[in-house]
């Protein structure tokens, strides 16, 4: 479903509600791949839940025209940004072998963290001292998260940290084309390319799920496809600065599954990080926020902040150039 790009919030109320409730679906979601990876290989979890992913996206193309809004127009990068969910897929389920459910969810936060790192070379956006100040705490975090001292499991946060770094990869193709691509064929497209990359593991030793298996794998892709669509929603509805801070309730939630299933509390070097990436990602898109708004006043007054001259004018005469 295309989506056009607005300035301004629809409904705040609802925004908020769909990255809460999308959050709950992801988070039992993740809950759900744990309790699987103890049995199934990794690449066998990948493609069944693709495969099962495809009912609530077929609703979504149903909603939204039918198979037109499957069409995709710039294939190049939907492989690109397919190979990016694919390897994040993989690493992100790898990582729920390994490490609590609240650990991993806590690397998710790291995401404006790494954007804002690599906005310079990827967007040729200039970040301020101040935001670089915030990457350096919300780093500091991370290597809180993974006490890179040698001892003990913690070392496998690094499997979701690169995963979110896919994700970073991810996002940014999907802004770039997401004014000529609708939602639901890049949904349908990234979905098939996990479906289908999962299938090529299918000779390293699958393992024929039972009948309760079964239902736990399509009930994690039917919320995997519903969140996403939350998601979505949440933005069209809202401004990001508004909706994405509710995405760290999704730690709660995290935290309050993993120890009522596996009884997995976290201890005080990840609460910490945890907190210093939170904070971190909070000021980021604060700072972001500033930006822009100051951005459009300059734009819409048409003159620089205490000149009597246009903004026109000022970048006539820095060209050397007569009005």
């Amino acid at each position: 479903m295309r989506r056009p790009i607005t300035s301004g919030s629809i409904s705040p109320t609802g925004g908020i509600a769909c990255i809460l409730l999308g959050g709950v679906f992801l988070t039992v979601n993740d809950a759900t791949m744990k309790w699987l990876t103890g049995s199934y290989p990794v690449g066998e979890i990948v493609a069944l839940r693709a495969l099962f992913a495809f009912l609530p996206i077929a609703f979504f193309a149903w909603r939204a025209g039918g198979w037109r809004s499957l069409r995709v127009r710039h294939v190049r990068a939907q492989n690109a940004r397919a190979l990016l969910f694919v390897a994040s897929s993989f690493l992100w389920v790898s990582g729920l072998t390994y490490l609590p459910l609240a650990d991993s969810m806590a690397a998710t936060f790291t995401g404006p963290i790494m954007i804002t790192a690599l906005a310079p070379l990827l967007l040729g956006e200039t970040v301020g001292w101040r935001r670089w100040t915030a990457v350096t705490v919300g780093f500091g975090g991370v290597l809180l998260m993974i006490q890179p001292t040698g001892e003990g499991p913690h070392l496998a946060m690094l499997l979701p940290l690169v995963s979110v770094m896919g994700g970073v990869g991810r996002d940014i193709i999907t802004r770039r084309i997401a004014a000529t691509e609708s939602s639901v064929g890049t949904l349908a497209f990234t979905t098939a390319a996990a479906c289908l990359i999962g299938l090529l593991t299918l000779p390293f030793g699958w393992v024929l799920p039972g009948a309760r298996d079964w239902l736990l794998l399509a009930l994690s892709g039917i919320l995997v496809g519903a969140a996403h669509f939350l998601y979505i929603e949440a933005l069209r509805l809202a401004e990001a600065i508004i909706v994405m801070p509710f995405k760290y309730f999704n730690m709660i939630w995290a935290i309050a599954l993993g120890f009522a299933i596996w009884g997995d509390l976290p201890d005080r070097w990840m609460i910490g990080g945890t907190v210093l990436v939170v904070l971190s990602g909070l000021y980021i898109m604060h700072r972001e926020t500033s930006r822009r708004r100051g951005t459009r006043h300059v734009r819409r007054r048409g003159r620089l902040p205490g000149s009597r001259f246009s903004l026109a004018t000022v970048i006539r005469r820095k060209r050397g150039t007569n009005p």
